[in-house]
């Protein structure tokens, strides 16, 4: 069977649109009798009815009904193909690749998505998640364009970094039915009595902490099902409390906290940056800051 060319499919699909081969010709731009002669041409390659012609409009025989949301996937397939391909032609990535920081409020993160996928709608984006060191490392080896991250004082020269209007505010959490969250006040004391849920990098694991036993992960979103767990008590942001700990999460009375954390986008100075990169940058950063040489 030799496979249908794309204009039968286009002519299929239009007219079980639009219930016509008339009104299906005149959006193709086509004439009645080439369109009514690709549906039949498909018809034979199928070795299938599509519709049924014997009223005064063409209606979907059940093997054209069957038949039609395939076509219309290979037709969409086809756009996707030529709008990557177009999208390549003009020099954008075919993939941007970001790691994202728990500590960076979601909500900022989806408006800015959204309007990035209006702007670059072929392009694939693949969203990575670390904190501190692990972020600039994969950014340093090319893993990744760019980096969300706990803004810090200093970055290695090789990088660029911008500091992110806003903030987040990382507080100290444990269950409602951990000992911590029945105390009116918490201290270093009482802390040190339970178990420390602690964020671990990959590359430097759990750092030092406070006295006391202690487990460790590179997610905050796994130290925040342990808390809820009743497993330990726990620094998390705030805003990913609110959004995934289901109300049983108590924030505890702690001198100190919450404690402000800024957040810094950070890439590579030692590569242009494409089209889709300068965008968050341009977006998030500015223009002056879209377009860096390399070293």
């Amino acid at each position: 069977m030799p496979p249908p060319s794309l204009d039968a499919l286009q002519a299929f699909a239009e007219v079980a649109g639009r219930g016509s081969f008339t009104a299906a010709a005149r959006a193709l731009g086509k004439s009645q009798s080439t369109l009514s002669e690709s549906v039949a041409n498909l018809e034979i390659d199928l070795g299938v009815s599509l519709f049924d012609r014997s009223g005064r409009q063409p209606r979907l025989t059940s093997q054209g009904e069957a038949l039609l949301s395939g076509a219309r996937l290979v037709l969409d397939g086809v756009d996707r193909l030529r709008r990557q391909a177009a999208q390549l032609e003009s020099g954008v990535e075919a993939r941007l690749t970001l790691v994202l920081s728990d500590t960076y409020p979601s909500a900022e993160l989806e408006r800015i998505v959204g309007d990035f996928s209006g702007r670059f709608p072929a392009l694939e984006l693949e969203c990575l998640f670390g904190e501190d060191d692990d972020v600039l490392h994969w950014v340093a080896e090319g893993r990744a364009h760019l980096g969300f991250v706990s803004a810090r004082d200093t970055y290695p020269a090789s990088f660029a970094h911008s500091r992110l209007d806003g903030e987040s505010r990382i507080a100290l959490y444990a269950s409602r039915s951990h000992p911590l969250a029945a105390l009116d006040s918490v201290g270093s004391t009482d802390l040190s009595a339970h178990r420390e849920l602690r964020l671990g990098t990959y590359l430097q694991g759990a750092g030092r902490g406070r006295s006391g036993p202690s487990w460790s992960s590179p997610s905050y979103l796994l130290l925040l099902e342990l808390a809820r767990l009743g497993m330990g008590w726990a620094e998390l942001p705030r805003w990913l409390v609110e959004h995934y700990g289901g109300g049983l999460l108590v924030e505890l009375p702690v001198a100190g906290w919450p404690r402000p954390v800024q957040i810094d986008m950070v890439w590579s100075r030692l590569a242009i940056p494409g089209p889709a990169q300068s965008w968050w940058i341009e977006r998030l950063a500015g223009p002056s800051r879209a377009v860096r040489p390399p070293l």
